[in-house]
C-alpha cells in the first residue's frame, strides 16, 4: 500500500478495506497468543487450512490467528464469526467436525463448548461464559478479532483514529488536559496520574523529551503487558505516538522482555507496518508532526521495571536505580524530559481521546477510573486474563469469574500487585478494587497480578517466597535492599524450617521498617509488603511456627510428618511403589507403614493414595507418629486389610 498523506487518505483507505470484507463470510478465529500456542493452537490453525482446503472451502472460510482473549487454561481458544460461536479446549481431532458440523450444518459441538460445573448448561457465545459475563472488557476484547500482524484488521476498527483527531482536531494542549481529566492512573505499579506526568514534562525546559513503554513485566504470573503487545500491537503504539504528540516529544521507545519473543516480533513488524503507512516517521499524515519509535530487549533484569533502572538501561548502562532528586519526567533518559508508563497505560490513551474522559471516569471509584487487567492465577478454577472496572469487588473477581476454589477448598486470601505487593485475606472480600483501596489494606495494584490462595497455603512460606525472589532480584546497589532482604529472607527460612526463635517477628519489623524508609528504589521500599501484610492478618501463623514448631496450613516440609492410618490402609502397595527412598514398608494384604526415619517428607505417599481411601495423614507440631515396631504392636492380631 502507498504512504498515506492526509486523513482524506486514510478515510478512503478504509472505505476500500470496508468493500473488500464480506461480514456474513465464516471466519474462524484462532487465539495464538503465547498461551495458547503453547496448548497447540498453531497445529490447530494448520490442521483448520489444510482441512478447509480438502473440503473446497477456501473461498468460502477464512481463518484467523489472532491474540490472547483471556481464558488462557482453556486453551486453544476459537471464535467462529459471525455467530461468535466460542469453542474451547480444540485439538487437531475436532477440526474435521467443526468444519462439517458447525460450519457446512451451523450445528454446534457441544462438548467443547463452555459447560457450566453446577448446573452443566452450555454456553455457546463467548459473552454468554462466565469467566467473560463478568468482565468489562475495554482493551482486550478485540485480541479475538483481530490477526495481531496485519495493519488492516486494526484499521478495520477503527485504529488510528484517535490519533487523527488528536493530531488534527485537537491541539497538543487539548490531548493533554483530556487525559489528564480522566484521572488515568499509570497501571504499571505506582498508579501515578498520566496527565500530571505528561504535564510536567510538557513544560519542562528542555527541548527534546522522550515517550517510553514500560514492557518489562517481570511479576511471577503476570501477563496482561505481554497479550497486549502480542494481540494488538497498533493500539499501544497509537496511544504512544499521541503522548509523544502532548508533550512536543519526536522519539518513543519500547523496553520490553527479552523473554516475549512473540510480543517483540509482533511490535516489530507492527512499527514497520505503520511506517510504510504513514502512521510513522516524519510528516505523519500530512499533520507536520514527525515521530520514530525504537524496540529496546531488556536482559530480564526485575529491578528494570523501576523507572530509573529502565531508562538507565535504555543508555546502555547497567539497568541499576538512581536516585531521584528529580523526577524523570524533568530529567529521565539522557537527563532530558521522559514519560515512562507502562503497556496498559498507553493502550487507554486512544480510548480516552476517541470517546473523551467523560466516558472512561463513569467506569471505577473516585480515585481510579476505568478499567484493570488482571492476570489471575493461583488457587483457582478460571485462570486467565481478565479486565474489570475499578471498583469491583474482590469477591467478584475470586467467584463470579474465576468460578471459585477448585476441589471444595477454602479461599484463604489473594495476593495482589506482583512480589511488592500485599495478602489480602477472607475477611476483605469486599473491598474494592482500586489503588487507594489496596494500598489501606497493605497491598497494592502493581502492574495487576492477582495469585489466589486456598486453605492449603501456608502464609509465612508465601512471605519468604516472595522475599527470596527479591532478595534475587535486588540490583544491590544500597544496603537496606542488599542486606535487609538477605536478613529477612535468612529469618523467613528459619521460621518455615522449624529454626524460628522469640524476638524473629520484631527484628523482620525492624528490617521492614528500615527498607521502607532507607532503599533507594521502590523495589526495596515495597519489598516488605509481603512480610508485613501476612503478619497484619495472618499473626497466629507466625506464632504457631515460632512457638509451637507447627504449620496450621501442613505445607512447611520441615514442620510436617506423614503416617498411614491403619483403619484405612487397604494394602494397595501404590505408596509403597511410589515412595522415592523406600521408608514405606509393607506388602500385599498387609498394612503399610511408614518409616520416620527414612522418609524425607516429600509427599509422594500423600499424593498417590487414592482419594478413596485417604490412609495417607499430615500432621503438624503432634507427636510423631509410632515406630514401625511399636505400629506392629498396635496392630497385632487385626486382620489383614484387604483391597476394596
Amino acid at each position: 500500500m502507498a504512504r498515506l498523506n492526509s486523513p482524506e487518505d486514510l478515510k478512503e483507505l478504509r472505505e476500500k478495506l470496508a468493500a473488500q470484507r464480506e461480514p456474513a463470510k465464516p471466519c474462524i478465529s484462532i487465539c495464538v497468543g503465547a498461551g495458547c500456542v503453547a496448548s497447540g493452537a498453531n497445529e490447530v490453525i494448520a490442521a483448520f487450512r489444510d482441512e478447509i482446503e480438502r473440503q473446497g472451502l477456501s473461498a468460502e472460510v477464512d481463518t484467523k490467528g489472532t491474540g490472547c482473549p483471556g481464558f488462557c487454561e482453556r486453551g486453544p481458544v476459537l471464535v467462529i464469526h459471525p455467530e461468535e460461536i466460542c469453542y474451547l479446549g480444540v485439538t487437531v481431532e475436532d477440526v474435521p467436525e467443526i468444519i462439517t458440523k458447525t460450519i457446512r450444518e451451523k450445528q454446534v459441538v457441544e462438548r467443547l463448548l463452555y459447560t457450566d460445573p453446577v448446573t452443566g448448561e452450555h454456553a455457546v457465545h463467548e459473552n454468554d461464559i462466565p469467566f467473560y459475563k463478568h468482565q468489562k472488557r475495554h482493551l482486550i476484547a478485540n485480541n479475538i478479532w483481530i490477526d495481531s500482524k496485519s495493519i488492516d484488521d486494526y484499521l478495520a476498527i477503527d485504529g488510528y483514529s484517535a490519533l487523527v483527531k488528536a493530531l488534527f482536531d485537537m491541539s497538543a494542549n487539548d490531548v493533554l488536559m483530556e487525559v489528564k481529566k480522566s484521572n488515568l492512573r499509570g497501571r504499571g505499579g505506582a498508579g501515578f496520574p498520566a496527565g500530571r506526568k505528561w504535564e510536567g514534562a510538557r513544560d519542562a525546559a528542555e527541548p527534546i523529551k522522550y515517550v517510553i513503554v514500560n514492557a518489562d513485566e517481570g511479576d511471577p504470573g503476570a501477563f496482561m503487558d505481554r497479550a497486549l503487545l502480542e494481540g494488538n500491537p497498533h493500539s499501544i503504539l497509537e496511544g504512544l505516538i499521541i503522548g509523544g504528540y502532548a508533550i512536543g516529544a519526536h522519539e518513543g521507545y519500547i523496553y520490553v522482555r527479552q523473554e516475549y519473543p512473540l510480543a517483540v516480533q509482533n511490535i516489530n513488524f507492527a512499527i514497520q507496518r505503520a511506517e510504510a503507512l504513514g502512521f510513522l516517521g516524519e510528516n505523519i499524515l500530512g499533520s507536520g508532526f514527525d515521530f520514530k519509535v525504537i524496540v529496546h530487549q531488556g536482559a530480564g533484569a526485575f529491578v528494570c521495571g523501576e523507572s530509573t533502572a529502565l531508562m538507565t538501561a535504555l543508555e546502555g548502562r547497567v539497568g541499576e536505580p538512581r536516585p531521584k532528586y528529580i523526577r524523570s519526567n524533568i530529567k529521565g533518559l539522557w537527563e532530558r524530559p521522559s514519560v515512562l508508563n507502562n503497556v496498559e497505560t498507553w493502550a487507554n490513551v486512544p480510548l480516552i481521546v476517541n470517546r473523551g474522559a467523560d466516558w472512561f471516569t463513569q467506569f471505577g471509584t473516585e480515585g481510579s477510573k476505568g478499567t484493570k487487567i488482571f492476570s489471575l492465577v493461583g488457587k483457582i478454577n478460571n485462570t486467565g486474563l481478565v479486565e474489570v472496572p475499578m471498583g469491583i469487588r474482590l469477591r467478584e473477581i475470586i467467584d463470579d469469574i474465576g468460578g471459585g476454589i477448585p476441589n471444595g477448598k477454602k479461599f484463604k486470601a489473594v495476593q495482589t500487585g506482583g512480589p511488592s505487593g500485599g495478602c489480602i485475606p477472607e475477611s476483605m472480600l469486599d473491598l474494592e478494587v482500586g489503588f487507594d483501596e489496596l494500598t489501606e489494606a497493605g497491598s497494592i495494584m502493581g502492574s495487576g497480578g492477582m495469585i489466589v490462595m486456598d486453605e492449603d497455603t501456608c502464609m509465612v512460606d508465601v512471605a519468604r517466597y516472595f522475599i527470596e525472589f527479591l532478595t534475587d532480584e535486588s540490583c544491590g546497589k544500597c544496603v537496606p535492599c542488599r542486606e535487609g532482604l538477605r536478613q529477612m529472607h535468612r529469618i523467613l527460612n528459619n521460621i518455615t524450617t522449624g529454626k524460628g526463635k522469640e524476638g524473629d517477628i520484631e527484628i523482620l519489623e525492624e528490617l521492614s521498617e528500615t527498607a521502607i524508609e532507607a532503599s533507594l528504589c521502590a523495589l526495596g521500599k515495597s519489598a516488605p509488603n509481603p512480610f508485613l501484610t501476612t503478619l497484619r492478618y495472618f499473626r497466629d501463623e507466625y506464632e504457631a511456627h515460632i512457638k509451637d514448631k507447627r504449620c496450621p496450613a501442613l505445607s512447611c516440609k520441615e514442620l510436617i510428618a506423614y503416617y498411614i492410618d491403619p483403619e484405612k490402609c487397604r494394602a494397595c502397595m501404590m505408596c509403597m511403589k511410589k515412595c522415592p527412598v523406600g521408608a514405606i514398608d509393607g506388602a500385599k494384604k498387609m498394612i503399610h507403614i511408614i518409616d520416620q526415619d527414612k522418609c524425607t517428607n516429600c509427599g509422594t505417599c500423600f499424593e498417590i493414595c487414592p482419594s478413596r481411601f485417604s490412609a495417607v495423614k499430615k500432621i503438624s507440631g503432634e507427636p510423631v507418629p509410632p515406630s514401625i515396631a511399636d505400629q506392629e504392636r498396635i496392630i497385632e492380631g487385626k486382620k489383614p486389610k484387604m483391597i476394596v
